[in-house]
């Protein structure tokens, strides 16, 4: 039964095997009526059981094609092969049973798909995911029949066959689709009933604009075409750029992502993976990109199959139609794949920018609610590393994780094909292949361990490089930014040594890949020869062409390796930082700690009474996991009343900034707790000052209140100083203030607590930054004012007014509370600093007379009555907008580059690759011969001699490959050490108004990513743009000889393709600079905020800095976008114009192949050289002109780093030389010195004339911004003066060479700068001074025993000397200044931070220590100036008063005198 029943179905084949292949009745039946029966009963029972929800679902325009057009020229196509069918059983044909089971399947399927699409309930029929997944396997099955018969159907059917299959992939595609918008559409209205938020206008806009656009416009990118008329006629600005759609917005994209990772972190709490929670985001919308990937890949492979059938057709040379159809169905699967290709790498592009938003903003909100204990596991360098590079690595992965997979497919596919063509001959082929995976697999491993070595070389780069910036106004007075620079040369010697390694692995890889196709063809052909068989055209120029379509993934392979590696090194770089905990708003009780002593009762009813409570505490800011804990509180208990003002006193690094950072939740609570109720506001001892205008600056964030904000301006005595700059509040304020004295941050940072009005505030040491009576003013009318009456204020002090004002006073020693009480009870205790240094301690009654008396006679202009629209002139000149050039990428970069590269090295790069080329064309050309000869009866030579020529070309191709990969490699080492060794050089020699006025950011920004990309991406894009120029060079040279009349076509085709790449490079040059400068403020904002991050904490400000970092996001996403759009409209376009030559050369030759033509052209070997070299031009012009805008893209780097090769420099040489030891006596002498900043602004110093003698000690006081640090600047030369000069030794300091002068000075600056390293090489950098000497300095500046706590000399201090409080800080910089031991030392207020005790043994120490040397001392305190032997009192610039200190006190109207009567310090 059985054996008829096989009979019957299968009368004339084999059931499954015919010897060969699959047998055609095994197809029919299982490739083709099984798995038609599946689907059928599967579509079937689905709609028939499926009952539709209440509700009806509205279906647009594209769904309606998908599912009602595609079914209906299915069912045509169907319905046709089975008339075509019954009319041969009609004409007495016998048509076997299998193939009529098969055709009449394939109409039911979509007849029944047809008749589903009417019913109600049809989207929920193919939206089911059983069909949806089963659509995915359908088609696969498909191409797998279409493999297995191809070799067996005539030309139209097999086209007919493969639209059937075309169809498949189409419907199961976009039901897929269809069912993944639904889904996101369903939980979208969801959220949106859930979360009513208000929407404004630019947002709408967004949403309109990709919805807006027809499927057509869609597909050709129309929508790009009004931005890229704007390049061409101008320069592009961010309003013309493309609107983004609603799924790209940053907050969404961020929201999507944080929700994923921290579902991760609930499901895996040990070891979360970012990975994981990337895949949950996006993973589904990225497998439905393989699937089109996947379509695209198989449509590649359909050329080398019509090129074979083409050839083999013009071998026999019949006049019959086939010809034609063929060389028109070569030039439409081009069209087609073209179309493939650009959607796949949209739709690719579009999710990977989501990805990066949603990583850049995830990093930066995790930056802003990780506490300082928890962040000192990562360097800032770390951190900055991780929103540059590792987010762009990360994202990359979506291009590595596709090919992957895509590569060995494409690989496996070509290799059956040639199996096909050359039977078991392909096999030495692959054992090449085989051959080179485990070398492959080494070279891999050795570049994963160089990467992660130079990953840690560049963030400790990035850290270096960021502190010499940071400090770079204090290095220049030391004269250390050549010392820094050279440890920062260091660092990048390491980082390049690692690059290096990883750069010639990559070589050898690219030799391995490159040199495969050759070896390749000379062995799979020699041995198909050896083995008997003859070659003819159709064989070899087929396997080329699957030889050409080996080449790019077989080339591509190592880089995605290498991008796979560096994705998954960060990944788990940015998986370990952002498990870290966040911050707490309010500190519980730790785990080995349950509040002892302390009832619910008595908890609550403390809590209730209390704004801050700490019981047992006991904090460290060392790292959670280690084990060993460096405690810097110990068992604190303290309870602070509400409304109270606290006075915190101590000497430093007593643990009065850690008290408060406890309380802040920025310190690890190892045991006890710290509580406190209500909303807080602190002022840092360094105050963080954001770039932006004043206003800007208190508001942070709030709304703006006139009335509230006026007084708060009187209460911290800023109206005056407001009322003097030009643009009044709306002045722009660069970074971190440099463009305001210390006391204006102070004050700023003061009125920004006051005016946000919190229950609680902090003010760690807010008064020592300004001078006496501003001091008095806002302790009296701030402090205890109105503004703050009602709050509670913890204030850490040396001020001894503030002490005896305070209600409680709590004095730290070593991390402990030693006592708490009134500040009458204090005068007993042990802390003796609390008496009064002179007699100027006049009653408090008086005090507040003299203020309000101060307040009632200073005319202070209304806020109120400005107009709040003026914006500064002065924020333009103060940071200057980030300039960007026009046009084209000038000539002159790509010659600096190769200059950096090397003239000889770049003369050897180009020729090797020229003549590579010709050595793969003389290869090609050298088979065409073969073939031909080997046809004829005239063969003259052996197999062996074309084996020989075969084999000389392959050797001499694989060694130019080895000389091209290597040199390249060579050549962009080189060039990325010049560039950022010339950076480098002529950033440190740069003017400090130059760091004034530029953001450090976006000099990073220059050091950080544009150094990346000339180090990494820069070489390789140059490299692949030479392949492919002198790919294409080779491909027109050689299609002109063999076709003649492809001349003809060069012309318009050369004019078509020039004017497509002017309208196209004109924006994306544009685009790429607009990319780069909405770049600079994202690394601004975020190097910003993690100078500010405790501060943004404590005023809960997070959601603002984040909707403000998520702006700058957005303008970055919408440059890329427009970016994408671009280059795909002209991908699309490009690939369009191959196409079309393909058409022309295959007509060309079928035409010429009619036997009656009076013009040959050529034989079958040399026609099928040049169909075969006509196909890879869709991808190499595509890619030609994709490299060549790329790296003129990349090149927009070298142009930036050009940029700051050309800033202006000091005047570091001088005619005057210097000894060893001048200067001899230290007499400073001032002539009509007048100095200003800029030209726009008023002169810091008028006209000014003093003498400084020898061995004389000099004190400078004035209000704040009176020009008292100008005074040193233009001794330093820090800023150029504008007339006048000055004298040291009667040595005119302008003939003496800048730097040399600088070292021959000491100087303590106004904020202390201790940097990364051990506390030896902060002190003694060079080296000069031993143990012993150190350690006596250290004594007499009593920081010794604090070093000693700490560990000794070599303790390595972190960075910004966080090891150290401020007032230690300044202790060890002033060890620093004696140490180096010149007659000339300069004090800058080195005493605001300290205690009073400290400060008097400072000033003593200076007065013993410094006998015979000239000091010059700016100071607040007038303590500090009181014994010295003269004093200048500055106002505005101006020198006011001049004199002994003692002589002018007697005078009542002396300047000196109202400052002392207003001064108890």
């Amino acid at each position: 039964m059985d054996d008829f029943f096989m009979n019957l179905i299968c009368p004339s084949s084999p059931s499954v095997w015919d010897g060969n292949r699959l047998s055609e009745c095994f197809n029919n039946m299982v490739l083709g009526f099984g798995v038609n029966a599946i689907t059928l009963v599967m579509i079937s029972i689905i709609g028939i059981t499926h009952r539709s929800p209440p509700g009806s679902r509205r279906i647009n325009m594209l769904e309606r094609l998908f599912l009602h057009f595609l079914p209906a020229f299915g069912a045509c196509l169907s319905l046709l092969d089975v008339v075509l069918i019954l009319i041969k059983a009609l004409h007495g044909d016998f048509i076997v049973h299998h193939e009529w089971f098969f055709k009449c399947s394939q109409f039911a399927v979509w007849t029944s798909i047809l008749l589903f699409s009417k019913s109600s309930n049809y989207h929920y029929i193919f939206c089911n995911l059983i069909l949806c997944f089963w659509w995915i396997v359908k088609p696969i099955l498909g191409i797998i029949y279409l493999l297995a018969t191809l070799s067996s159907l005539g030309i139209l059917r097999c086209l007919k066959e493969s639209c059937v299959v075309l169809l498949d992939i189409m419907f199961g595609l976009s039901i897929n689709i269809i069912r993944i918008k639904r889904a996101s559409s369903r939980s979208s209205s969801i959220e949106e009933s859930l979360l009513s938020t208000d929407k404004d206008l630019e947002e709408g806009c967004h949403r309109d604009s990709g919805n807006s656009q027809s499927y057509w416009d869609l597909m050709t990118f129309k929508s790009i075409t009004s931005v890229m008329n704007h390049g061409v006629t101008k320069q592009l600005d961010f309003e013309d750029l493309l609107r983004l759609p609603a799924d790209m917005d940053p907050l969404s994209c961020h929201n999507r992502l944080l929700s994923c990772w921290q579902d991760q972190q609930i499901k895996n709490c040990s070891n979360p993976s970012f990975f994981r929670a990337i895949c949950y985001a996006y993973g589904w919308p990225y497998v439905c990109l393989g699937l089109l990937k996947v379509l695209n890949d198989c449509i590649g492979f359909a050329g080398p199959l019509l090129l074979n059938k083409l050839i083999r057709f013009l071998q026999q040379g019949s006049g019959h139609l086939d010809g034609y159809v063929l060389a028109m169905s070569l030039g439409l699967t081009s069209v087609l794949k073209s179309f493939f290709d650009t959607q796949y790498s949209f739709h690719l592009s579009k999710l990977k920018l989501k990805l990066r938003s949603g990583i850049m903003t995830v990093i930066y909100q995790k930056c802003l609610h990780i506490n300082l204990a928890e962040r000192s596991k990562f360097s800032e360098g770390e951190i900055q590393t991780f929103m540059s590079i590792d987010a762009d690595r990360t994202v990359n992965l979506c291009n590595s994780f596709h090919d992957f997979w895509s590569l060995p497919l494409q690989i496996g596919v070509a290799l059956y094909l040639l199996y096909v063509q050359v039977k078991f001959a392909f096999v030495s082929g692959i054992a090449i292949t085989i051959l080179l995976i485990p070398v492959n697999k080494w070279i891999s491993k050795l570049i994963l361990s160089a990467t992660e070595k130079m990953m840690k070389q560049k963030d400790e780069r990035i850290r270096r490089t960021d502190e010499l910036l940071t400090y770079i106004r204090t290095l220049k007075m030391y004269g250390w930014e050549l010392l820094f620079s050279s440890w920062l040369m260091e660092t990048r010697s390491s980082e390049v040594t690692h690059l290096s390694t990883r750069k010639y692995l990559d070589a050898w890889c690219v030799f391995f890949w490159a040199a495969t196709p050759a070896l390749f063809s000379l062995f799979t052909f020699g041995l198909f020869a050896l083995m008997g068989h003859q070659l003819d055209a159709a064989t070899v120029f087929t396997c080329l062409a699957l030889f050409n379509t080996l080449i790019s993934p077989l080339n591509s392979f190592p880089w995605v390796i290498n991008g796979l590696i560096d994705a998954v090194i960060s990944t788990r770089r940015l998986g370990r930082f952002l498990s870290c905990s966040e911050h707490k708003c309010e500190v519980e009780l730790t785990a080995d700690s349950s509040s002892p002593g302390l009832s619910n009762e008595q908890s609550a009813a403390i809590f209730k009474d209390m704004s801050i409570v700490i019981h047992d505490a006991c904090c460290a800011w060392s790292c959670s996991n280690e084990k060993e804990w460096n405690m810097v509180l110990n068992d604190v208990t303290l309870e602070l009343p509400k409304g109270s003002f606290v006075a915190v006193i101590g000497e430093i690094g007593s643990g009065k900034s850690s008290l408060l950072n406890s309380i802040l939740g920025e310190m690890h609570v190892l045991h006890g707790l710290i509580h406190s109720s209500g909303s807080i506001a602190y002022v840092p001892q360094v105050p963080w000052i954001l770039s932006g205008t004043v206003r800007d600056n208190i508001l942070f964030g709030k709304n703006y209140d006139p009335r509230r904000y006026s007084d708060t301006l009187q209460a911290c005595a800023l109206d005056v100083d407001i009322s003097l700059m030009n643009g009044g509040d709306m002045a722009y304020i660069g970074e971190k203030g440099v463009n305001i004295s210390g006391g204006q941050r102070a004050r700023l940072a003061l009125a920004r607590a006051i005016y946000h009005g919190s229950d609680i505030f902090m003010l760690d040491d807010v008064l020592s930054a300004v001078d006496a009576q501003v001091a008095q003013w806002i302790l009296y009318n701030a402090i205890l004012g109105p503004l703050m009456k009602q709050c509670t204020r913890v204030l850490c002090t040396h001020n001894v007014q503030a002490i005896s004002s305070a209600d409680l006073v709590v004095l730290m020693e070593k991390g402990h509370v030693k006592w708490v009480g009134s500040s009458a009870d204090l005068s007993v205790s042990s802390y003796s600093a609390f008496s009064p240094l002179n007699e100027f301690d006049t009653s408090l009654h008086i005090q507040r007379q003299e203020c309000s008396m101060a307040a009632n006679t200073e005319g202070k202009q209304s806020l109120l009555e400005k107009s709040t629209t003026h914006v500064s002139e002065e924020a333009e000149e103060i940071i200057e907008v980030e300039l960007r050039k026009e046009g084209r990428v000038e000539l002159t970069v790509y010659k600096n580059y190769a200059a950096f590269s090397g003239w000889s090295i770049t003369v050897v790069i180009c020729l090797s690759a020229i003549l590579m080329q010709a050595s793969r064309n003389g290869n090609d050309l050298w088979l065409s011969y073969w073939v031909d000869t080997a046809g004829s009866s005239q063969t003259e030579y052996s197999i062996s001699f074309y084996l020989v020529i075969l084999f000389i070309f392959c050797i001499i191709n694989s060694f130019l490959t080895l000389v091209r990969a290597f040199s390249f490699a060579f050549g962009g080492l080189r060039a990325a050490v010049k560039v950022h060794n010339s950076l480098l050089h002529k950033l440190v020699s740069a003017p400090v108004q130059f760091f004034d006025q530029t953001p450090a950011g976006r000099i990073l920004n220059r050091l950080s990513s544009d150094l990346y990309t000339i180090d990494d991406s820069l070489p390789f894009i140059l490299n692949i743009l030479l392949a492919n120029f002198v790919g294409l060079l080779g491909i027109a040279i050689v299609l002109s000889c063999v076709q003649v009349f492809f001349l003809l076509l060069l012309l318009p085709f050369w004019y078509i393709y020039s004017k497509l790449q002017f309208f196209y490079r004109s924006t994306s040059r544009e685009l790429r600079r607009l990319d780069s400068v909405s770049r600079s403020p994202i690394y601004a904002s975020f190097t910003e905020t993690l100078d500010g991050s405790s501060t943004i904490r404590a005023f809960k400000s997070e959601d603002f800095f984040l909707a403000t970092f998520t702006r700058h996001v957005l303008m970055y996403q919408q440059t890329s976008y427009s970016e994408v759009t671009a280059s795909l409209w002209l991908s699309l376009r490009l690939q369009l114009l191959a196409a079309s030559i393909i058409s022309f050369v295959a007509l060309m030759a079928v035409i010429g192949s009619h036997r009656g033509l009076p013009i040959s052209f050529g034989t079958p070997g040399l026609v099928g050289l040049a169909l075969s070299y006509a196909a890879p031009i869709v991808s190499l012009l595509g890619s030609f002109l994709t490299s060549f805008t790329e790296t003129e893209k990349e090149m927009v780097s070298v142009e930036r780093a050009l940029q700051y090769m050309d800033i202006p420099q000091e005047e570091l040489h001088g005619c005057q030389a210097l000894n060893s030891d001048w200067p001899h006596q230290g007499v400073i002498e001032f002539h009509n010195v007048t100095l200003r900043y800029l030209p726009s602004l008023p002169a810091a110093l008028c006209d000014i004339n003093f003498t400084v003698g020898e061995g004389m000690q000099v004190g400078i006081i004035g209000r704040t911004g009176a020009g008292k640090s100008s005074v040193l600047n233009a001794l330093f030369r820090l800023t150029p003066i504008c007339t006048g000069y000055i004298l040291v030794d009667g040595i005119n300091i302008a003939d003496v060479p800048v730097r040399e002068l600088r070292t021959h000075f000491s100087v303590v600056p106004q904020s202390p700068f201790l940097f990364e390293g051990s506390v030896r090489d902060n002190l003694d950098p060079f080296r000069v001074s031993n143990d012993f000497k150190i350690w006596k300095v250290l004594e007499k500046c009593h920081v010794k025993d604090d070093v000693e706590a700490a560990g000794g000399l070599d303790i390595h201090v972190k960075g910004a000397g966080t090891s150290f409080s401020v007032g230690q800080r300044q202790l060890l910089c002033l060890a620093r200044a004696l140490l180096k031991s010149t007659k000339v030392l300069c004090l800058d207020e080195c005493t605001a931070s300290v205690d009073t005790q400290t400060a008097s043994v400072i000033q003593n120490a200076i007065s013993t220590e410094c006998r015979g040397m000239t000091v010059i001392t700016i100071a607040h305190r007038i303590s500090m100036v009181l014994s010295m032997d003269n004093i200048l009192i500055l106002d505005r610039g101006i020198l006011v008063e001049q004199g002994n200190p003692q002589v002018l006190l007697q005078d009542k109207f002396s300047r000196f005198s109202g400052f002392a009567k207003a001064s108890t310090m």
